[in-house]
């Protein structure tokens, strides 16, 4: 039951975000923006705060109790997404509406991974657990752009938001009782840092500035740097990040090319990612299945291969040209990407700290569009707009030199090897409805 629960929340949660990213275009067309450059609010507000937020989430849980906090930030993305539906006259109000959202899936995401990384101790359970949590990702995003597609067809976008309270919450009334479910089916808990507390001076600092160091003198930082020394842990991370970058790029192009090259309806392209969801969710329990027999270098190589290769495919593409020649093989492939990059590196994230540590570890696995970066390529090399598809290509070169680098630091510097552990390495009589001891002479 648990289990279920994270994985629907982990699917309605991608959900939200995908119906922003395949309705983009046309949502900003209602509110009369016709600059694409300026669409990519639509969809980019939401990762944006949820990646400034993410951080301190994974260290609020650890402090005051990863459950409430999944509680705290499910009834606040709830409230949010309801807000949503509503803000139907200027894009502005709307793109706050989902940065507001976004803060709450932050503090959802890596606490249902600390949950999952304490009640499941390493292993086979534990892998399969978050394989199970990573299959919500890509179907999640790609049944979200087909939904969204569908309102867009028959009714009006607004209606997919309305539908919240119309049709019994779309996401509200069905977010509220996943939530709820999860608040009944998680196991009674106890703070896994009960002594410690938070740095909120460095945390707002951080998150509004990121100019001091406030963990020079923080008795309690965010994060305690210690994390870092776990095998290959910052090169994981990196590889992570270019991979996940990449990825955002390939999808956010492929949704420019097919509906302002191509002319493709918001519909058409619901139904056109639907199959990239379905190879995704389908490869995040492989990954999951792969990390105790194959060294975790290679799940995480092939996932930045893929996402190159892909790229590469698409940035090929003349403007105009089938569906199946090679978008469709470019989006199978690159479904292998995020889950076997995503699930592999949470797995490894998870098994490499201690217990009262796996939120922070969550935390910084986590995805990231990284459009400003591609935006800024792109409108370098459209020629002011009079090449659109040469901007497009442009930004897709920028995804492919992310995802060799990917690969080229996962090659040179990832050494982790097959886990084939089962149970904890220390505290073996821990469980999470016991008190938890003092692990402080440890770290």
């Amino acid at each position: 039951m648990p289990l279920g629960c994270t994985h629907a929340d982990c699917l309605i949660q991608f959900l939200s975000f995908g119906s922003c990213l395949g309705g983009a275009f046309e949502i900003g067309k209602s509110f009369g923006v016709y600059d694409p450059t300026t669409a990519t609010w639509i969809p980019a507000a939401y990762p944006l705060t949820h990646g400034a937020f993410v951080l301190i989430s994974g260290r609020i849980g650890a402090v005051y109790g990863h459950k409430k906090i999944v509680l705290l930030g499910g009834a606040w993305w709830v409230l949010w997404s309801v807000i949503n539906g509503f803000c139907t006259r200027s894009l502005v109000t709307f793109a706050i509406a989902r940065a507001f959202a976004g803060v709450g899936a932050a503090f959802v995401m890596p606490n249902i991974v600390a949950i999952i990384g304490i009640t499941f101790p390493p292993g086979r359970m534990r892998n399969f657990a978050l394989g199970f949590f990573g299959f919500g990702c890509p179907m999640g995003g790609a049944v979200g752009a087909f939904f969204m597609g569908v309102f867009m067809e028959f009714a009006e976008w607004r209606w997919f938001f309305f539908s919240m309270l119309v049709l019994g919450g779309h996401w509200a009334i069905l977010g509220a009782g996943l939530f709820t479910a999860l608040w009944l089916a998680l196991p009674r808990e106890s703070s896994v840092d009960k002594s410690g507390n938070v740095d909120w001076i460095g945390t707002c600092l951080g998150i509004c500035a990121l100019i001091f160091r406030a963990p020079a003198f923080a008795r309690e930082p965010i994060m305690p740097l210690g994390i870092w020394t776990a095998p290959s842990f910052l090169p994981l991370i990196l590889v992570v990040l270019f991979s996940i970058i990449s990825y955002g790029i390939f999808i956010w192009y492929l949704v420019a090319w097919q509906q302002l090259v191509r002319h493709w309806s918001p519909f058409h392209f619901g139904i056109g990612i639907l199959p990239h969801g379905l190879v995704g969710g389908l490869s995040a329990p492989i990954a999951a299945w792969l990390i105790s027999r194959v060294a975790a270098q290679w799940i995480l190589g092939f996932g930045a291969l893929a996402v190159a290769i892909s790229s590469i495919i698409l940035a090929t593409m003349p403007p105009q040209q089938t569906y199946w020649a090679q978008v469709f093989p470019a989006t199978i492939l690159m479904a292998l990407c995020p889950d076997f990059i995503y699930t592999a590196a949470q797995i490894i994230a998870t098994n490499s700290v201690k217990r009262r540590e796996q939120g922070i570890a969550g935390s910084l696995i986590h995805a990231s569009l990284g459009l400003g970066f591609a935006g800024t390529v792109e409108s370098e090399t459209n020629e002011d707009g009079m090449a659109i598809v040469r901007g497009y290509r442009g930004a897709l070169y920028l995804a492919i030199g992310l995802a060799l680098a990917a690969l080229v630091l996962d090659i040179l510097f990832v050494r982790v090897p097959k886990d084939t552990r089962e149970g904890w390495a220390e505290d073996v009589n821990f469980s999470v409805t016991s008190e938890p001891t003092d692990l402080s002479s440890r770290d």
